[in-house]
């Protein structure tokens, strides 16, 4: 009796040690289902997350801090969770100052870094390269070329960096490689293939790719060409662009601007999305550029006051005079003296989502005491 009840309970832990294994997939499989329904969500919204996504994680937050006031959290998460669903994933939040996520105990390091990091040669473009390497394109088709692909990334609902990085791509091959003009539009819908690989949650498809440009591209010609800009990055994909330096600029400008903050934000990233289609912006350095943007956004929120100040000068480690080129030049993309026939950016800016900051005008011109650093705070 006693035999056959131990090979009961033999017989009864293998078959439990049988079941282990095959119970263990399930719950990987579950965990799978999970990532992969955000990534539908992520694809097939307008938004970088789906709503029920957002709802769940502002949830679980409250039900991890349950010290904070119930009825406040829930004020706030809403509020972000209405900017979010309003302006989409590629919008910046401005977030607390305790919010372990901007790293406030080492951001300057960052930062510093970041600059550092953009001076290196091998991470710049040659200022002059249309005279020096090309011989069959221009200023202007660069312009018509990047014009389109901020259609093409509209379209795709690709965040903005990965239209910064496009351009980046651009320039940098076009500094290293002579092309025809035949190839310029295959050269800027290979660039945003790598720069969507390097930056979306769910790149579009090569097939997507090829059936914007109306099938004028193979898929191979494609791919051949993603491989000859990879080559001529060296691979080096993470470049810190104008969004990058951008992002801190914008929130230190809008401590002045409580009210408006959001067209504080819109107005810089209308003014530095212009900046991408100007050739002669590619001789300054990416934060110098993201200086000139909050410089000008704030002469045209404020034309009566300096809109330069100390705080601005010691993060972004710009002098209002140094600012003065690039400020001239945007200047003149937001008056429309220069690139009228490029109206890609202006249209996207001109809706009610962006307070259409499009419509927005500054003054014909800067009064040149505004360079010369006096009367900062």
């Amino acid at each position: 009796m006693a035999d056959q009840e131990n090979c009961v309970r033999v017989t009864r832990l293998a078959a439990k040690n049988r079941a282990a294994p095959e119970s263990a997939p399930e719950q990987n499989k579950k965990r799978r289902v999970v990532l992969g329904e955000i990534q539908n969500i992520v694809s097939s919204q307008d938004v970088g997350l789906g709503k029920k996504v957002k709802r769940d994680a502002a949830k679980k937050k409250k039900e991890v801090k349950p010290k904070r006031d119930a009825k406040s959290s829930k004020s706030s998460a809403k509020e972000t969770l209405d900017v979010k669903e309003d302006y989409g994933s590629g919008i910046d939040v401005v977030a607390e100052c305790d919010d372990p996520q901007m790293c406030g105990a080492y951001v300057s390091d960052i930062y510093g870094y970041l600059q550092n990091m953009e001076m290196e040669v091998k991470r710049r473009p040659l200022a002059d390269y249309l005279e020096k390497i090309q011989k069959d394109v221009t200023a202007n088709m660069r312009g018509i070329l990047i014009d389109w692909l901020v259609e093409v990334a509209e379209e795709f609902k690709l965040v903005p960096d990965s239209l910064y990085l496009t351009v980046s791509y651009i320039d940098k091959f076009l500094s290293t490689k002579a092309i025809n003009r035949q190839k310029l539009q295959l050269l800027g819908v290979s660039s945003m293939l790598i720069a969507a690989k390097y930056e979306e949650i769910s790149p579009p498809h090569v097939e997507r790719f090829c059936y914007i440009t109306d099938n004028t591209y193979s898929k191979e010609e494609v791919v051949k060409m993603e491989a000859d800009v990879l080559k001529s990055l060296k691979f080096e994909m993470g470049n810190p662009t104008v969004k990058t330096f951008l992002r801190r600029f914008t929130r230190i400008a809008q401590e002045d601007y409580k009210d408006s903050s959001l067209q504080v934000e819109f107005l810089g990233y209308y003014l530095a999305e212009l900046s991408l289609l100007d050739y002669e912006c590619i001789k300054f350095l990416p934060s110098l550029v993201a200086a000139s943007v909050i410089f000008l956004t704030r002469f045209t929120l404020q034309p009566n006051q300096h809109p330069w100040n100390s705080a601005l000068q010691c993060r972004s480690r710009y002098k209002a005079m140094d600012l003065k080129e690039c400020v001239r030049i945007l200047h003149d993309l937001q008056l429309s003296k220069k690139g009228i026939s490029l109206v890609a950016i202006r249209e996207k800016y001109n809706q009610h989502k962006f307070k259409c900051v499009s419509t927005l005008s500054s003054p014909l011109e800067i009064p040149e005491s505004f360079f010369e650093g006096v009367n900062i705070d």
